[in-house]
């Protein structure tokens, strides 16, 4: 495993009974040989320095691993759900609670092989781990655009400390047709640190902005209406799917997720609880279209 220079462990900031719990849970996986990565605060604490308190543990597992790591984890005590079934299962002790994840929320980025490739290494309250890569963070924060959340600020601080280590081929690779959004987070890196603009390889730009002008030069899509703002967030873009008619996004070849993903996914903006769902947005029923492809 590749070394990653490694902030100080989260303990600090975490209660140590919930502390206690966590250091459970990755000695459990650890002593199943199950593969996981740590993300969230803690990969951010070690990519960037950056301590902050944190709600829970994140850690990005392969969905075929779901049922094992939730018996695992029920023969600890503790209460297992598959809380969403397209991209996440929780663990929970009392209050405190781990999530699992294995894909985002809009369905894109699913963890597989890749994903465990060239992992550096930590020790996380004390246990050894292995860290989500820094391209694979910045994939998984950058389609966080909700008007309670917006991640842009960790994908700056992430290119700010680790500009230099990033696998920019890969990171593009990564993105794919979405590398709008990848665009998008690299002018605003240049605009948060002026003086550090050029950290960014200066072919990266070049080659995002080409493509950016051949697609402005290209003919209109057959079919724009596609609204892929449904992609960065679950709640502002509802108007338009639901009222406007537009193509759900998520509800295309873009994404995995299906209708009923849709709608669970969508009843949890204002219930923690699937009762009284609300009806699904519009689905894709049309051409299987890619938003991206699309113009949006």
């Amino acid at each position: 495993m590749t070394a990653v220079p490694l902030a100080p462990s989260l303990e600090e900031e975490v209660a140590p009974a919930t502390a206690e719990f966590y250091r459970r849970a990755l000695r459990t996986l650890n002593g199943a040989g199950i593969p996981f990565l740590v993300g969230g605060a803690f990969s951010h604490a070690c990519h960037t320095g950056i301590r902050r308190s944190t709600k829970d543990l994140d850690l990005f597992i392969r969905r075929a691993d779901w049922d094992r790591i939730a018996g695992l984890m029920a023969r600890q005590g503790w209460r297992t759900e598959l809380a969403y079934p397209h991209w996440l299962g929780k663990v929970h002790a009392g209050e405190d609670f781990i999530d699992l994840i294995f894909n985002s929320g809009n369905g894109l980025t699913p963890v597989d092989e890749a994903w465990f490739t060239g992992n550096g290494s930590a020790q996380v309250l004390g246990e050894p781990v292995r860290v989500a890569n820094i391209e694979d963070a910045i994939l998984s924060k950058a389609f966080i655009m909700e008007r309670e959340r917006y991640d842009g600020a960790d994908i700056a601080h992430l290119l700010q400390a680790q500009a230099e280590r990033l696998d920019w081929p890969g990171l593009l690779a990564r993105f794919g047709p979405h590398w709008r959004v990848l665009l998008a987070h690299l002018v605003l890196f240049g605009y948060v640190y002026p003086g550090e603009r050029h950290r960014v390889p200066s072919w990266v730009l070049a080659e995002l902005l080409q493509r950016a002008a051949a697609e402005n030069a290209a003919p209109a899509p057959t079919d724009p209406h596609v609204c892929a703002g449904t992609l960065l967030s679950r709640q502002q873009y509802l108007f338009d799917v639901q009222q406007l008619g537009y193509v759900d996004g998520r509800l295309t070849t873009a994404s995995t997720m299906t209708p009923e993903d849709v709608r669970r996914w969508t009843a949890a903006i204002e219930a923690p609880t699937p009762d009284a769902l609300p009806a699904p947005p519009q689905s894709a029923d049309g051409p299987d279209l890619d938003p991206l492809a699309a113009g949006a």
